[in-house]
């Protein structure tokens, strides 16, 4: 299980131990809170392609699906 800081996902570097459409390495590039600082809305955006998708940010958390950093 890997920790994560809400305040501290935007900008934050992540590996897909399975690559997704032959992507490996993704950078968070929106985060969006609601009045109680909960987060509503994250987007990780691919370094290769640029291809941005939607994802739930407790997703991020699974070591089966995501590594933080770049390996």
């Amino acid at each position: 299980m890997n920790r994560i800081h809400p305040k501290k996902l935007l900008h934050s570097k992540w590996t897909a131990v399975t690559p997704i459409n032959r992507e490996k390495h993704f950078v968070v590039t929106e985060v969006d809170f609601d009045d109680d600082q909960t987060v509503i809305h994250c987007r990780i955006e691919a370094v290769m392609s640029k291809r941005s998708q939607d994802i739930d940010w407790r997703d991020l958390k699974n070591t089966q699906h995501w590594l933080p950093g770049w390996r």
